[in-house]
């Protein structure tokens, strides 16, 4: 059984996580910065409504909010449930992710697995091992493998450079050794064969930056969206993101459009990971 650490120690490695001052934190939260002194060094005992003000302005995730529950001596003030105990919630994230076809959705735990998918474009995984479409599924892992679809990704320099940066600020706000391992991970596969690091000067100026795939019907390109649960009550539900690709060009369209036209001409096929229920 993991050790739970001091409140007080707790309570300052946050606040030098978020480059906050006790000053700062205690004039945010409401309070003196010799009583926040005191919280930190264990003098004082913080009440249960003191912690919940100092959680909301450090934005301590929910898991850890319990954490620091528990190491004052309250119970946690938040329920860790199953996307199956979620009933309204699952049902939410399924149409949503659903709705979205023909292009892709998927719902991500904190982990990058997939938990949803609404199955849509077999085809993108085409050539994939496996060994990565098995449960559970890490959307990152898939993606940038070489035996996934790493060997596909037409701007894969840039890709995981921006999924490098998504990982550490992801690492900067909760620290987790799963996730620090598949930063060192990703970090060290080999380019595909031919690719090269992009020039400045070559770099198109967009809003966005494209996900670019090659699939034998052509080259798709996406732009992708996260959506998230607004005030989460629950651990689970905190941790789920929805991550949700439009087509970023007419030509992707057009490539959508054929894919759904051949899988229409073919028998039904096993949808990949449709739920990990």
């Amino acid at each position: 059984m993991q050790q739970v650490l001091a409140f007080g120690v707790l309570l300052r490695k946050w606040r030098v996580r978020r480059r906050m001052t006790q000053m700062d934190l205690a004039i945010a939260a409401d309070s003196s910065t010799r009583h926040l002194s005191c919280l930190e060094t264990g003098r004082s005992r913080a009440s249960r409504e003191m912690v919940l003000r100092l959680c909301e302005h450090l934005a301590i995730p929910l898991r850890d909010r319990n954490t620091l529950f528990l190491a004052a001596g309250f119970a946690p003030a938040y329920q860790e449930r199953s996307v199956n105990e979620l009933a309204t919630a699952r049902a939410a994230i399924e149409r949503i992710v659903q709705a979205h076809s023909p292009y892709p959705a998927y719902a991500l735990d904190r982990h990058w697995n997939v938990v949803f998918s609404n199955g849509a474009l077999p085809q993108l995984y085409e050539g994939c091992s496996p060994e990565l479409l098995r449960r559970p599924i890490c959307a990152v892992r898939l993606l940038l493998h070489p035996l996934g679809m790493g060997s596909r990704i037409v701007n894969y320099h840039e890709w995981r450079g921006h999924t490098v940066s998504v990982l550490q600020l992801q690492i900067q706000i909760r620290p987790e050794p799963s996730i620090e391992a598949l930063l060192a991970e990703i970090s060290s596969y080999p380019a595909p064969s031919g690719s090269r690091m992009p020039a400045m000067a070559d770099a198109p100026i967009s809003f966005a930056m494209p996900l670019q795939i090659a699939t034998r019907l052509g080259v798709v390109s996406f732009l992708s969206t996260t959506t998230v649960f607004g005030t989460p009550t629950d651990v689970t539900l905190s941790e789920l993101a929805m991550e949700m690709l439009f087509p970023a060009d007419d030509a992707t369209v057009g490539v959508v459009q054929a894919i759904v036209a051949e899988n229409s001409e073919q028998p039904s096929q096993d949808a990949y990971f449709v739920h990990a229920g």
